[in-house]
């Protein structure tokens, strides 16, 4: 760590960039508190002139004549030197704070085995009804949690770079209520203090290439170790293959992520490599990356820039899809991409009309989200490439689902996490769905945390458990709906029976059928809970087929 401070140990541009979420680094420094492995690290030592690329954490110059550079080991090292010297890491160009709190009660055996969600940053969504008192269980029972203002309050949570900036555990043990050294809770907790600290004495294992290697060499090394390892994805092996043949790209690519996400597309490096190799090769693939010459190589990403130009354009003009929270694959984007540049980006209105018509269902049933997604990718590409048009790619779908329109059953066991849960947000807000209290039309960018949107189960889950039905009937896609934050908490684990009149009487029968919410009184019990269920899957699978509308003529 401290050769990363002083500059002596860069990263090179084959490495991907930091990409570690909150729970990652949680997960790190339980292992290292409790003394487990945690692998070896890859240097490589050379005097060569070799591209570089900033890490996620400050860094003086480099003031020696060589450099070692970080092959392997990058997400683990600039962890530990974000909560360790207590900065912020660099993220897609913002500089976000990695906070973990120390649970100084915790058991002293491990109680509570992890799993981390890589699309959440906190350990408490607020997706889940879970109550208060089963969730403070939980995190009880665990050493290191991602910090909340809510258990940072709480006198046995610590700070853990607040730990690491001190020897003294003065100020922790009288946050705790410890005032005397004769509590029994003040040697127990220094000691734990102690072993936390302790983590900073960690020794990792360094295995350094020879500087002999050649730039060339050591890639195809760093493409090996993390192939057997399975440490990296196929994009991160292939951005290494990339760089070394293409030297100084990943500014390239970089920059062109930076930009799609100011368009408020935030992809990962991936979809962008992907869609390179889209227009390099017209499939999706990684494998054929070593064969790609340079010049190939550049021109593909001319291409594949402007392709995703007109497909950010397209989604966002021609299908009001303004985030890629609400597409079921960015694969999508791909697809659209090559559509217009296969068509020389000139499109005739029909054209136009049939590819919003397979953009919009395929994003609704999920045509890339099931099963091989590369392969029903490269069917799509290789459609194109032989001149196919929105008639065939709309044939292919029909192939793969069997119907064009959505049917009630379709939506029967689906949850928060299917294709067409994005697709019934966009189809309720072209509807004018608004939150119940503010009146504010549903959006994903609403700023301040009573606005933000969430989704609400409107037979809340703890009252449904209590009626005898299970997680997943709670969970079932037609018990949700979008509002904001503070209307979740409000209504609490209050029935519909007791809730929906004061929403009713404030905003009027049309707030709930822009949700196609049933509100007649004998569906509000959770003695006809099925019975709810069924009706309103039939009134979102019609609203659903009317936002998509209908085929257009070929």
């Amino acid at each position: 760590m401290s050769m990363i401070e002083r500059g002596r140990l860069r990263l090179p541009e084959m490495q991907r960039r930091y990409v570690w979420r909150s729970p990652r680094v949680r997960d790190l420094l339980d292992s290292l508190y409790r003394g487990y492995p945690s692998g070896a690290i890859l240097l490589w030592e050379t005097t060569e002139h070799v591209p570089l690329q900033d890490m996620a954490v400050s860094q003086q110059a480099n003031p020696y004549q060589s450099t070692q550079l970080l092959l392997d080991g990058q997400q683990r090292l600039t962890s530990l030197s974000a909560v360790i010297r207590g900065e912020p890491v660099k993220v897609l160009g913002r500089q976000r704070p990695i906070d973990i709190l120390f649970n100084l009660e915790h058991p002293d055996e491990l109680s509570i085995v992890t799993e981390v969600d890589e699309n959440a940053d906190e350990e408490a969504g607020d997706a889940e009804d879970s109550s208060a008192d089963e969730l403070m269980q939980r995190l009880n029972k665990m050493a290191f949690v991602v910090s909340t203002r809510k258990l940072e309050a709480l006198p046995q949570w610590v700070r853990v770079s607040e730990v690491f900036k001190t020897d003294s555990d003065r100020e922790f043990l009288r946050k705790a209520g410890v005032t005397s050294l004769d509590d029994p809770r003040a040697e127990r907790y220094a000691q734990r203090l102690a072993r936390l600290r302790n983590v900073r004495r960690y020794v990792y294992r360094m295995d350094v290439l020879e500087s002999g290697m050649s730039y060339n060499e050591v890639t195809e090394i760093f493409v090996r170790v993390n192939s057997l390892g399975a440490k990296l994805r196929s994009s991160d092996l292939a951005l290494a293959q990339i760089t070394a043949k293409w030297r100084n790209s990943l500014a390239e690519f970089m920059a062109f992520q930076q930009e799609c996400a100011g368009q408020g597309f935030e992809l990962e490096m991936g979809i962008h490599l992907k869609n390179l190799m889209a227009f390099a090769t017209a499939q999706s693939r990684f494998l054929r990356v070593g064969s790609i010459d340079l010049i190939t190589l550049q021109q593909a990403w001319k291409e594949a820039r402007e392709g995703m130009h007109f497909a950010l354009n397209f989604v966002r003009s021609n299908l009001g899809i303004s985030s890629p929270a609400l597409l079921s694959s960015p694969f999508l984007l791909i697809v659209l991409g090559y559509f217009g540049h296969v068509r020389g980006y000139a499109l005739t209105p029909n054209e136009a009309a049939q590819l919003r018509y397979w953009a919009l269902l395929a994003n609704a049933k999920g045509r890339f989200s099931r099963g091989s997604s590369e392969t029903i990718l490269d069917q799509d590409l290789a459609t194109l490439k032989n001149k196919g048009g929105a008639t065939e790619l709309i044939d292919r779908l029909r192939l793969q689902f069997g119907r064009l329109d959505i049917a009630p059953e379709e939506l029967e066991g689906r949850n928060s996490r299917s294709a067409l849960f994005k697709t019934m947000f966009l189809a309720f807000h072209q509807a004018g769905a608004k939150d119940w209290r503010s009146h504010l039309r549903i959006a994903l960018d609403h700023h301040g945390s009573q606005h933000q949107l969430q989704f609400h189960h409107i037979f809340p889950k703890a009252v449904l458990r209590a009626a005898g039905y299970s997680s997943r009937d709670a969970d079932d896609i037609a018990n949700l709906s979008f509002i904001s934050g503070k209307t979740n908490r409000q209504i609490s684990d209050k029935t519909p029976a007791e809730y929906f009149p004061a929403y009713l009487d404030s905003a009027g029968e049309s707030a709930m059928d822009a949700q196609c919410i049933p509100t007649t009184g004998d569906l509000l019990g959770t003695h006809a809970y099925p019975e709810f269920l069924r009706v309103r899957r039939r009134q979102i699978a019609d609203r659903l087929n009317a936002y998509i509308g209908a085929l257009p003529a070929a």
